[in-house]
């Protein structure tokens, strides 16, 4: 199944579409210079398996009233939408076909800021969660490997402009990273709209 059915991204018990030039590299590059500016990032503390640990990248959740979002044991209140963000918000709704209530802002400073295996199976997402995700600034590595192995079965380059949507059964099967990086790459800054369902 897939959203855009020229898609060359074909894998197992998912549906993956990406749009490397999805946005014209002009209006990305304005709405990368004014997300960073205008967002109040903060670099959250979490407990993991007992130790504490500082998120190795710098977070914001904007959305709905209401629309919290729980992940790593914390608990995500709404900022409310800029006139950037819900103009963004509006021209996915259409891409993707269906509302979107939230986003994530992962701000990506170097190639040390980074995100761990996960998939987006929160219960507040619902059965069959449909993750849009915006891409601005440098490029970075985005690997997916199956859920109980260790082993990384695809990897796909994340562009400036580019968006990639995951649906389906996708989150049900497979884990996904943005690994640290040792080569140097410019900052990065990914957008991650989602469907809040129910408040956790």
């Amino acid at each position: 199944m897939n959203l855009f059915p020229d898609s060359p991204l074909q894998l197992p018990d998912a549906c993956l579409d990406l749009r490397p030039d999805w946005l014209e590299p002009a209006t990305a590059e304005r709405w990368l210079r004014q997300l960073l500016a205008e967002t109040p990032w903060q670099q959250p503390r979490l407990r993991l398996y007992g130790r504490e640990l500082t998120v190795p990248r710098l977070v914001a959740w904007y959305g709905d009233a209401g629309a919290c979002y729980r992940y790593s044991g914390l608990t995500h209140q709404p900022l409310p939408w800029t006139p950037l963000l819900a103009q963004i918000r509006q021209r996915l709704q259409a891409a993707v076909g269906q509302p979107l209530n939230g986003v994530l802002l992962n701000y990506y400073r170097d190639g040390n800021d980074s995100m761990g295996w996960h998939s987006d199976d929160e219960a507040e997402l619902g059965a069959d969660p449909l993750i849009a995700s915006l891409n601005l600034g440098g490029s970075r590595r985005f690997d997916l490997r199956r859920k109980g192995q260790a082993r990384i079965e695809h990897s796909l380059l994340l562009t400036h402009g580019s968006l990639l949507v995951m649906a389906g059964p996708t989150q049900h099967y497979w884990q996904h990273q943005v690994a640290k990086t040792r080569r140097p790459c410019a900052p990065r800054l990914n957008l991650t709209f989602r469907l809040i369902r129910s408040t956790p």
